[in-house]
Formats: C-alpha cells, sequence, structure tokens
C-alpha cells in the first residue's frame, strides 16, 4: 500500500474543502434534505470536533472527523474518500486512525449514522468490518429510515 499520512485538519487547504464540498453534494444527491446528516465546512469547525485529512503525496485523498458527544462517547462524521482512490484503503486507515484517537482521548464507545440505500453498502461493510453493529438512534438523531445508526465498544 502507498503511504498515507493522516493528519489533524484545519480545513483551510482547498482540497480538503473541495472533498467536503464533494461529500455534501453527493449526500444532497442521493437523499432528502431532512435525511442528511452530512456536516459542512462551518459545522465541522466547532470546538467538540476533531477532523483529519489523508494525504498520498501532495494530493488530498480523504477525510473524516470525530465529535465528541460526551466524555465516554464519540460520532465518526464526514468521512469521505476521493472518488479517484475508493476501494485503496484510505477509508479504512481514517477509520482506523479516529478508533484510536478516541481510545486515547477515553472514549468507550464510537457511534455513526450513514446511509441505508444501496449507495451505502461499502460504508456499512467497512464499519462492520471494524467492528461497529446497528443500534438506535443515538443522540439527536431521530429514526429514519434512510439512515442507519451504527455503535462500536473500543
Amino acid at each position: 500500500m502507498i503511504p498515507i499520512l493522516i493528519r489533524v485538519d484545519d480545513l483551510t487547504h482547498p482540497a480538503t474543502v473541495a472533498l467536503v464540498n464533494s461529500h455534501l453534494q453527493d449526500m444532497h444527491a442521493q437523499t432528502p434534505p431532512e435525511s442528511v446528516h452530512a456536516l459542512g465546512i462551518d459545522a465541522l469547525q466547532d470546538p467538540d470536533i476533531t477532523v483529519w485529512s489523508a494525504w498520498i503525496d501532495a494530493e488530498a485523498v480523504g477525510v473524516a472527523a470525530l465529535r465528541r458527544m460526551d466524555a465516554v462517547a464519540g460520532e465518526v462524521k464526514s468521512m469521505r474518500v476521493a472518488d479517484s482512490h475508493r476501494g485503496s484503503g484510505i477509508g479504512r486507515a481514517l477509520l482506523e486512525h479516529i478508533m484510536v484517537e478516541a481510545r486515547h482521548a477515553g472514549c468507550t464507545h464510537l457511534y455513526l449514522e450513514t446511509g441505508s440505500g444501496s449507495d451505502f453498502v461499502p460504508a456499512r461493510s467497512l464499519y462492520r468490518s471494524a467492528g461497529f453493529v446497528e443500534c438506535e438512534p443515538f443522540g439527536h438523531y431521530l429514526p429514519d429510515p434512510l439512515s442507519t445508526f451504527m455503535v462500536c465498544a473500543l
């Protein structure tokens, strides 16, 4: 595998801004607005959220975030891998990085929300392979047939 550099990102680099914006565009193209829970640049700059970007050489190839819900729980947010790098292990590397960082920060559980449609099968498969299981809606989420809610004990 090609070496991937994962670093904390302040979302000021045009390449990471483009990844986040691409993620939002895709979510809005696939899902009705009331069921889109992806965060934009402003929301991702909340102090309770840490964003990481993945780089290969000078190319931003992925982005993901961890939102602290409370002292022992976090939520994976805004996972996106550049279209040209899907299936190359970057999503797994970002997810594993977030899981390690969450453990180091004292989290005992990670949650996430993803889509329930066929377009989201690869994402759900990745999360399941990392130990996530389906759960009830958490936090501010309400039941939604277009959402799949998952949790992983760390």
